[in-house]
């Protein structure tokens, strides 16, 4: 039994590796060892994870997933749910959540009857906790949205300022040549936040020698 951890911040401007002692001191507790840590920064209501379907890759059947919340795993659409969910059952993969007790068992040995039972009551614990987590998401961006725009009437809102050193960084490495991952992966940020920085220097008029 390989214990693999998840862990997962939204933006890149916070700190997906908060939870890795609390991850570790529960395993430990257990002896457990975690094998590998799988760190992203990435929205949980998108489905598109690389670290999180490395994990994924990189497991064997009865392999544990170790997670510090439901939500980090998932804010996922009910839609996208289904899918992250095939993906897990079908590698036979086994969640361990911090937030949900009824998962501690798949971290000891039982008897099959036991562990037969538990999954089942896990498995709907953990469709409820995603779409307690996905509701959460789109209540706090309701609200924000709300806010933006009696800032916008009233004059207030200017937006998110630039990350002008960063966004000129990703320029120079899109001019030299380099991938979107290698992008990705030397200044933390997200796929269409590179995709932005290139069209920006597509549509830029080019001045004369």
């Amino acid at each position: 039994m390989t214990v693999r951890a998840y862990l997962r911040a939204s933006t890149n401007e916070q700190d997906a590796t908060r939870a890795k002692d609390q991850l570790e001191a529960f395993a430990t507790e257990r002896g457990l060892t975690i094998a590998t840590f799988y760190i992203e920064n990435e929205s949980g209501a998108k489905l598109d994870r690389p670290e999180l379907f490395r994990l994924l890759s990189d497991s064997r059947p009865g392999d544990i997933l170790l997670i510090e919340q439901v939500d980090r795993l998932s804010r996922l659409n009910e839609s996208d749910w289904r899918k992250l969910r095939a993906e897990i059952d079908a590698k036979q993969v086994r969640i361990v959540a911090l937030d949900l007790p009824t998962s501690w068992t798949f971290a000891s040995a039982s008897d099959e009857f036991t562990g037969r039972m538990f999954a089942a009551i896990n498995g709907m614990l953990l469709d409820m906790l995603a779409a307690v987590a996905r509701k959460d998401y789109e209540d706090r961006r309701r609200r924000q949205a709300q806010g933006q725009a009696q800032a916008k009437a009233e004059g207030r809102y200017r937006g998110r300022a630039e990350d002008t050193k960063r966004n000129e960084q990703i320029a120079a490495m899109l001019r030299k040549g380099f991938s979107y991952s290698q992008i990705q992966t030397a200044t933390k940020v997200s796929r269409p936040t590179v995709a932005k920085i290139a069209k920006r220097i597509k549509e830029a008029p080019v001045t004369a020698a």
